[in-house]
């Protein structure tokens, strides 16, 4: 009831009743003796909220960016100017060592192109599987059906590098013209061709789980723990970046490493893994394993873990169609392994 209402004594009735009556707050009708009349008054959380126009965020002068151009152009100015001096003294002592050394600076500059070349290309190939990711993500909740089209184009270029992948891009390809839902079109893709690639990042994560777990067991040192689990970290990234078509460089590792911290720190990876474990000890597997075993474990579970986060992160599609891996899956793998051992 609105302000405007006359005081009355408060009354018991029905909604059903055929005495009430609703009326709209600028609605005067005359109603008969006895007759309940009910406004309703509007409700604050639909009310329109004002939003103040946005300010264009004012950009400065890249002055960071600008220090740094600076100190990498004057390294190679020097560092070229260090080599041409390094030939003329060459040539001066001996004819035939300034050709050596001259020979050596070619091959050297042609290398460090490669390697550039090599880099660009690799950052470029995640950029691309990144970018696809939320092209998908978003194609799943508009249901474009020519933005599905596109991007399962996009996916059969990157997946003609798989040779695995060929009946799968037959199939997709014959189903492809059937579908006319563009997240249907998503959801086929991501069944016929991440289905093969799910199974085998989810095998190497185990893999690469049992090993952590098995070598920081019988390790003697926390410094090897600590270096085998980093090395083995960067190799299960990079194998399932290659799996999933990334192949990165040096940079490109760097990057990947930054998305997949970031992605654990977003998703509460550490934590879980963490509860997993105690809930798992707390079943009676503590009494059957020692500290160590214990440990190594825990070390192979935080592994698999991080696995998972890379997988989200390499992975062309969400998970839409498909069941994403979990960690209780891999987590049972371990035990078993365990067992057997």
């Amino acid at each position: 009831m609105n302000d405007r209402s006359p005081p009355r004594r408060p009354a018991t009735f029905r909604l059903d009743d055929p005495g009430v009556v609703v009326t709209e707050a600028n609605e005067t009708a005359r109603l008969g003796r006895g007759t309940i009349q009910i406004t309703p008054e509007s409700d604050p959380m639909a009310l329109p909220v004002p939003i103040e126009a946005a300010l264009p965020a004012r950009r400065s002068f890249p002055w960071g960016a600008l220090f740094w151009s600076g100190v990498a152009g004057l390294t190679l100015l020097g560092v070229g100017l260090g080599v041409v001096h390094l030939i003329e003294d060459l040539f001066a002592r001996s004819e035939s060592l300034g050709f050596v050394g001259l020979s050596l600076a070619f091959v050297t500059a042609l290398a460090l192109a490669v390697v550039i070349g090599r880099e660009g290309l690799g950052l470029a190939r995640l950029a691309t599987i990144e970018k696809l990711h939320r092209r998908a993500a978003a194609v799943l909740a508009s249901d474009d059906r020519k933005e599905s089209r596109a991007i399962v184009q996009d996916l059969l270029k990157i997946a003609h590098q798989n040779p695995q992948l060929a009946r799968a891009r037959a199939a997709l390809e014959s189903h492809a013209g059937e579908i006319i839902d563009g997240a249907d079109m998503v959801r086929l893709a991501e069944r016929e061709l991440m289905a093969p690639l799910d199974i085998e990042a989810r095998r190497l994560v185990s893999v690469a789980a049992q090993r952590v777990s098995i070598v920081t067991a019988v390790s003697p040192r926390a410094l090897i723990d600590v270096l085998f689990v980093f090395v083995a970290s960067l190799r299960l990234i990079r194998q399932l970046a290659r799996l999933y078509g990334g192949r990165p460089g040096a940079l490109g590792m760097i990057r990947l490493l930054r998305h997949v911290i970031a992605h654990l720190a977003i998703t509460g990876g550490m934590a879980a893994s963490d509860s997993l474990v105690q809930q798992m000890l707390g079943h009676g597997i503590a009494a059957k394993l020692s500290q160590r075993l214990g440990e190594g474990m825990l070390n192979g579970l935080l592994t698999a873990r991080l696995g998972l986060a890379a997988i989200d992160v390499t992975r062309p599609l969400p998970f839409a169609a498909l069941p994403p891996p979990k960690l209780s899956d891999l987590a049972t793998d371990l035990l078993r392994k365990k067992d057997e051992e």
